[in-house]
């Protein structure tokens, strides 16, 4: 069961934090006015959308909503990432990357953190293989890990790069 109560929004956190956190990288941030249909969102709701070079954002969409699909636009292919509307794509391998990433980046966000991250994944009902997103994290990534190490997103020590793929 999903606590959309619990999870920590774009307003709260404030956009300007995700701004900071994405310009580097490329990614803008567009935002959406409350009760809008948020354009490019494959979940639909109140889900962060993507289109082109922009995160679409509400206020109150979830931050690990901004955060995953951000890295979904940081873990594409240039040629992917220049079509892209809606539907990031990619295979079952990329999607844990992507989750990986945003967990990585946490941090990053003042305001958030890793701890946070966690906690708000796991109150929004995604599911890991251990039974949390913590235990995934922890013990069960190394796939994703090695996914973006190969892919020139973190380093061998698991730091990232300030790149996005290319």
């Amino acid at each position: 069961m999903i606590d959309e109560s619990a999870v920590l929004t774009c307003a709260e956190l404030g956009f300007e934090r995700l701004e900071a956190l994405f310009a580097p990288y490329g990614l803008g941030i567009g935002r959406v006015p409350d009760g809008a249909p948020i354009p490019g969102s494959w979940f639909g709701e109140r889900e962060a959308g993507l289109i082109g070079g922009r995160l679409l954002l509400r206020g109150d969409t979830p931050v690990h909503s901004a955060l995953h699909e951000g890295c979904h636009w940081l873990c594409l292919d240039g040629a992917r990432r220049a079509g892209l509307h809606t539907d990031a794509g990619g295979d079952d391998l990329e999607e844990c990357a992507v989750c990986y990433l945003q967990l990585l980046l946490a941090p990053k966000l003042p305001g958030f953190g890793l701890a946070r991250a966690l906690a708000d994944l796991d109150a929004w009902g995604y599911s890991f293989r251990l039974g949390s997103a913590q235990a995934w994290f922890e013990q069960d990534a190394d796939d994703a890990r090695d996914w973006l190490i190969r892919h020139g997103l973190i380093d061998a020590g698991g730091r990232l790069t300030g790149r996005r793929r290319e």
